[in-house]
């Protein structure tokens, strides 16, 4: 069943570990969300911290829409958009257990969106859509959901830096670093 807009419409901090275990399907290629972290708006590490540029203006967006942003030059990354429009905080997507016609590793934010052929195209796109959406966890599987620091946010300041805002599978071996 795919997520609707009203899931997607409430904090990152309730929705980012709601993540653990959905699908993400793009174009026919699928697998399960098994790492995530949360950005809140007020987070000195989230992209929106300073107000909106062209680069992170989908964030500012309606709940439920992709952020795609290019990192380091080199590499896509997708945030999924979440909280009331104009709010600005995102949960990044880190890991994916591949399901249907994913090619490459999954285990990072970069592979991720390499093996799932997401790219700028995509930011600003609807999640609620017809090809490029996420659906809810099956709830077959029992998930033990581990809580940890975000990696590589130091810069954000003591307290943003160890607050447990990464979320994912105890045990998955697609979960990006330990």
């Amino acid at each position: 069943m795919k997520l609707r807009r009203s899931f997607f419409a409430r904090s990152v901090h309730d929705v980012a570990p709601e993540l653990v275990g959905a699908t993400l399907l793009v174009d026919g290629v699928g697998g399960k969300i098994v790492e995530v972290e949360a950005y809140d708006h007020e987070d000195p590490a989230a992209h929106s911290f300073h107000g909106p540029t062209a680069r992170n203006a989908s964030m500012f967006g309606p709940p439920g829409h992709a952020y795609v942003y290019f990192v380091y030059g080199m590499h896509w990354c997708m945030n999924v958009v979440t909280q009331a429009e104009g709010t600005a905080s995102a949960v990044l997507l880190r890991g994916l257990e591949p399901v249907k016609n994913v090619v490459g590793r999954t285990q990072g934010p970069a592979l991720l969106c390499r093996a799932m052929g997401i790219d700028g195209r995509l930011n600003g796109r609807d999640l609620v859509g017809d090809t490029f959406f996420l659906a809810a966890p099956s709830g077959e599987e029992e998930l033990r959901i581990v809580r940890r620091p975000r990696i590589g946010v130091d810069y954000a300041g003591r307290h943003w830096a160890r607050r447990l805002l990464r979320f994912y599978v105890h045990g998955n071996p697609f979960v990006s670093r330990l």
